[in-house]
């Protein structure tokens, strides 16, 4: 070997221990998963973004698991990221002093949970992983920097907090105007509606914790709607029978918000 090829050995070598992670820091990131196009395109938010745009944020995106009851942020805290689901859903939550609580709206892949556009905002709910999954987590400075950059992304964020108020005003007006079958079914409709099946893992504990209401309420309820053949329930597992029905029988309740999500994705998909 003459001294060029020595040369060019050596060089090879130097470059090949260079690149083995020597920090904590550099570790993490080399353990991180790679963010791909085709995975973000899980998330309708992310997907809705023009490439050249999302692929600014990939440097900043994590695919992270959101295990069940895992959560995200309290009530009061500081908002560090803001998480785009991809096959988790999650419950958006309030809390009151005497541990009642009571869900205000549910996100999956269709949104983002933690939405931060001011230095030190503090969240005004609690957020927990209802059904496990994935998700994108992003720091929330990097949001407001790609905010304040202009493009697609501000209008889409403004379009989906829109459509986030009218879940949560249905949410409002349904927990008051309501019988407890109707809210069981807008229930269920939003699980369906994140879900990649009709079945859902779930016990009507939690449906009755979520709902503020009564559990024995919860049982009644779900005994009818069985009884008519909307859903079939065995212990903590219910299979969807006639979405339509639920629909039907959930009536505006459930309707208005939906509407409103699918002139969200209408509108962005001709933007």
């Amino acid at each position: 070997m003459n001294n060029a090829q020595l040369g060019s050995a050596a060089q090879k070598k130097a470059q090949s221990v260079n690149q083995i992670p020597s920090t904590s820091e550099e570790i993490k990131l080399a353990a991180r998963p790679v963010v791909s196009y085709s995975g973000t395109q899980q998330n309708e938010l992310l997907a809705a973004l023009p490439r050249q745009d999302l692929e600014t944020l990939f440097e900043h995106l994590e695919l992270v698991p959101l295990p069940f009851g895992k959560e995200l942020f309290e009530y009061g805290s500081k908002l560090e990221y803001v998480y785009f689901p991809t096959t988790a859903i999650v419950s958006l939550l309030y809390v009151m002093e005497d541990g009642a609580t009571t869900e205000i709206a549910v996100v999956g892949h269709e949104g983002a949970v933690g939405v931060s556009l001011f230095m030190g905002e503090r969240a005004t709910c609690s957020a927990v992983v209802q059904s496990a999954g994935y998700g994108y987590r992003l720091k929330t400075q990097y949001l407001r920097d790609a905010f304040n950059k202009g493009g697609a992304l501000p209008q889409l964020l403004m379009r989906y907090t829109n459509a986030l108020f009218a879940q949560m005003a249905q949410n409002a007006v349904g927990g008051r105007h309501s019988s407890i079958e109707q809210k069981l079914c807008r229930w269920l409709l939003d699980r369906l509606d994140r879900s990649p099946s009709n079945e859902l893992k779930v016990t009507q504990e939690l449906i009755s914790i979520m709902l503020g209401v009564r559990r024995e309420s919860i049982t009644a309820a779900a005994g009818k709607l069985q009884d008519e053949g909307l859903i079939q329930y065995r212990r903590g597992n219910i299979t969807v029978l006639n979405r339509q029905g639920l629909e039907d029988y959930a009536g505006e309740c459930y309707k208005v918000a939906k509407s409103e999500y699918d002139r969200l994705l209408s509108d962005v998909s001709r933007a």
